[in-house]
């Protein structure tokens, strides 16, 4: 028998594995895990081909398969259990870990990785895995943490001079720093990660979202597209930095180019990792709908199907959020009403999650669709807050920039009901954050309906000399072109 050597990992650490080969495939593996690129799986499978006595192989296994394919993490994960007694403390802690998570204990999971992590602060899966888990909100897989940026950034920070200048730690920091509003520390890090590792999407997702927090639109718009086509187009992640890129174009008034960025890059039907992708359909699809540019009929009816599960059973709050804005954009009421009604029984039997921010806020999109704007307000309102520590939206998770929809739905809602004095103070917050054509164009609508004329003019005004090239023939663009000559 094979006397079972240690080698290590490229931060150092101890790999328990009698093969070399499935040692280098291991690291292999966890880079492009690192980085969200293409089949990291198909790594680390072949370490366990090379070594079926691996236990980490399985535990990346696990992880690769966490989203989109639960059955098969869990299974993944077990295969490391029954192979952790040889393996060393750090591998048997991670291996816990990763099986806390897929049961669905996110609190615990995190809780075990701050005290892991503090022993092992070189441990880089278990920093990403940290990370996802703060995304992921308070749902049961989540972190638990109702306000996380400054939780994510803290973490990230007590193991940041182990890391010195890695590529991949650079990559996720930078999220930790946008996420909180350090920009340029965000852009800095993210392009000193390409610039070693230039198939990093982490990197680029940063980058795309230092731009959306400075409303550089056309800086996004350029930086994506000349970055994707290096980017292998199977990665899910791909799916996403596609999202981004379509909201660039949306930011410009570019409904066409949006559509067509939808339709090779995002659509379900068309990239067929509908499982993970259904957040970045139904955002999109809604934000055209409540811009006032509906997209082709023929889209909605796949998002409402992508989105089936959620009507049968609620799950976590970011998916079923979205969930709401598939079924509303595709006009399918029952599968609205039949996830309200799962979701009142969750939040009855003590699901206070749901209670609290799940239920009003689907119910809210329910009344957007059904043109109760009041009520849409009364339901919605209550998540936000102009204090980030009492802002009750960031539980459900995801980045502020994929929580901007609701805040978005809220704003139409108040203009919609005549409450344009709240929608002033809402946009007027943003607005001092970056600037925006379409914020604009609301702060205008606003003003107007509050009397404000003088104001409102030169607002609009400003608009239109932002917007030089959005689509003339669009909705929005007619609006505000309409809302010119009203106001003279």
């Amino acid at each position: 028998m094979q006397e079972t050597s240690r080698t290590e990992d490229r931060y150092g650490l101890p790999l328990t594995t009698g093969s070399i080969t499935a040692a280098n495939f291991l690291v292999e593996g966890l880079d492009l895990a690192l980085e969200q690129n293409f089949a990291p799986e198909q790594k680390f499978q072949q370490a366990v081909q090379a070594d079926e006595s691996f236990a980490l192989a399985y535990v990346g296994l696990a992880y690769s398969h966490m989203v989109g394919a639960p059955v098969e993490a869990r299974k993944f994960v077990q295969l490391a259990k029954s192979l952790a007694s040889g393996t060393t403390r750090r591998e048997q802690q991670q291996i816990e870990i990763i099986d806390l998570w897929i049961s669905g204990k996110g609190s615990e999971s995190l809780a075990f990785i701050r005290q892991h992590l503090a022993e092992f602060p070189r441990d880089m899966l278990m920093v990403r895995v940290a990370q996802r888990l703060y995304i992921l909100g308070c749902s049961s897989i989540g972190a638990g943490v109702k306000n996380y940026p400054q939780e994510l950034f803290a973490l990230m920070e007590s193991v940041a001079p182990e890391y010195g200048d890695d590529w991949a730690f650079q990559g996720q920091y930078a999220f930790a720093h946008h996420e909180n509003g350090l920009l340029d520390d965000a852009l800095e890090m993210a392009e000193r990660s390409l610039d070693q590792r230039p198939t990093n999407a982490v990197a680029s997702h940063s980058i795309a979202h230092v731009y959306f927090e400075r409303g550089d639109a056309l800086g996004g718009s350029d930086f994506l597209a000349n970055w994707l086509p290096g980017f292998d187009d199977r990665a899910p992640y791909h799916v996403h930095l596609s999202w981004h890129l379509a909201l660039f174009e949306l930011a410009m008034g570019h409904y066409q180019r949006a559509l067509e960025v939808y339709d090779t890059g995002i659509r379900p039907s068309v990239v067929a990792k509908s499982a993970i992708s259904l957040t970045d359909s139904a955002s999109l699809m809604w934000r055209l709908q409540i811009y006032g540019a509906a997209a082709p009929p023929g889209l909605m009816s796949e998002l409402s199907t992508q989105a089936g599960p959620a009507a049968e059973q609620p799950g976590p709050a970011f998916r079923d959020s979205h969930a709401a804005l598939a079924f509303a954009v595709a006009s399918d009421d029952q599968s609205m009403d039949r996830m309200i009604g799962g979701l009142r029984n969750a939040a009855s039997n003590g699901d206070k999650l749901v209670e609290e921010v799940t239920l009003p806020l689907v119910q809210g999109i329910s009344a957007f669709v059904q043109q109760d704007y009041v009520e849409a307000v009364r339901l919605m309102e209550p998540l936000f807050s102009l204090d980030a520590r009492y802002d009750q939206l960031s539980r459900v998770g995801g980045s502020h920039a994929q929580r901007e929809v609701f805040e978005d739905t809220l704003t139409e809602a108040y203009l919609r009901s005549g409450q344009s004095d709240k929608a002033e103070t809402m946009i007027g917050q943003r607005l001092r954050r970056r600037e925006s054509p379409r914020d604009l164009f609301w702060l205008a609508r606003a003003q107007e309906a509050e009397g404000e004329q003088e104001a409102a003019s030169n607002t609009v005004r400003q608009a239109q000399s932002s917007w030089i090239d959005a689509d003339s023939g669009s909705e929005e663009t007619v609006a505000l072109s309409n809302l010119a000559k009203k106001i003279g």
